[in-house]
């Protein structure tokens, strides 16, 4: 059984009669929270009725701890949610009852052990951290994706690459205590495959990744870049066009020449990936290079 991320789940109840449904098949629905209030129970719209998610049945974790922060930062956003009954208020007003935590655990009992390193599934970036990027991987689990794992082109911080709320594709890397490690880079293109969109020649844009006293790594693709003679005034960061000199399977090299500063824009955050469910070696490396870089799952 899949389960998706918070947003992606699809089934929203719109009618006391779905809702009911719903609680009887135990399925997995969402809808948007409308506000947190004093004692840290959710709102939910539903349509034909209010939902509430009390505190208590706010969210699951491992460790079974679950910190506010978790509870109301779902406000504004899609919730996911079981129904687990009806009540009314002190008005007289008719109320859903709803567990996002009974959801959580569900997907930690039924869909977590089933994955496997190598299992490329559904993710939603929940944030970038200096560290790596947190992603929903279903129901509002959330697994973490190493910063060195997001692309084999460096970057300072996972921000240059995600946003929060975007949806992407990722790789299990581990699968340990019911905590996920992900990967990214995998689902990126190989060396040869990045750099057959360049030929020696060719002027392009690209984006300074890094300085250093023997050149600038300037990045034309994420899974690739190349480097350029020392260029006094450039920083991480900033988008340049240069002249591709050179591209040298054997060595993973491409020689560049800085030509031109250029005004800033805002990355792209599509990315084609390759349909595939799983992988189990992927090697980044040309054949007959020296140099091997690889990810081996299985």
């Amino acid at each position: 059984m899949t389960f998706l991320p918070e947003g992606r789940i699809g089934f929203r109840p719109a009618s006391k009669s779905e809702l009911q449904r719903a609680m009887e098949e135990k399925r997995v629905c969402e809808g948007v929270a409308l506000l947190c209030d004093r004692e840290r129970n959710l709102i939910v719209d539903l349509g034909a009725m209010r939902g509430v998610i009390t505190r208590a049945e706010g969210g699951w974790s491992p460790g079974g701890d679950v910190k506010d922060i978790a509870v109301i930062s779902r406000v504004g956003k899609e919730v996911c949610f079981t129904v687990r009954g009806f009540a009314k208020d002190v008005g007289g007003d008719e109320y859903a009852l709803l567990s996002r935590r009974e959801a959580m655990k569900m997907c930690a009992e039924r869909y977590l052990p089933n994955l496997r390193p190598g299992d490329v599934i559904d993710a939603r970036v929940t944030r970038p951290d200096s560290f790596g990027a947190f992603a929903d991987i279903g129901c509002g689990i959330v697994g973490l994706m190493p910063i060195d794992a997001i692309s084999v082109s460096r970057i300072s911080h996972p921000s240059e690459r995600f946003a929060a709320g975007q949806d992407i594709r990722a790789v299990v890397s581990s699968v340990e205590d019911g905590r996920v490690t992900l990967s990214h880079r995998e689902l990126l293109g190989t060396w040869e495959e990045n750099a057959a969109r360049f030929e020696a020649g060719q002027t392009v844009a690209g984006i300074v990744r890094s300085v250093e006293r023997y050149g600038v790594f300037v990045e034309l693709a994420p899974n690739l870049a190349g480097l350029a003679e020392p260029e006094g005034g450039v920083s991480p960061g900033d988008r340049v066009s240069v002249y591709i000199k050179s591209v040298i399977p054997e060595k993973m090299k491409v020689k560049l020449v800085f030509i031109d500063r250029l005004p800033r824009v805002e990355p792209p955050r599509g990315f084609n990936y390759p349909d595939v469910t799983h992988i189990s070696r992927w090697r980044y490396s040309p054949p007959g290079c020296a140099k091997v870089i690889e990810s081996v799952f299985e």
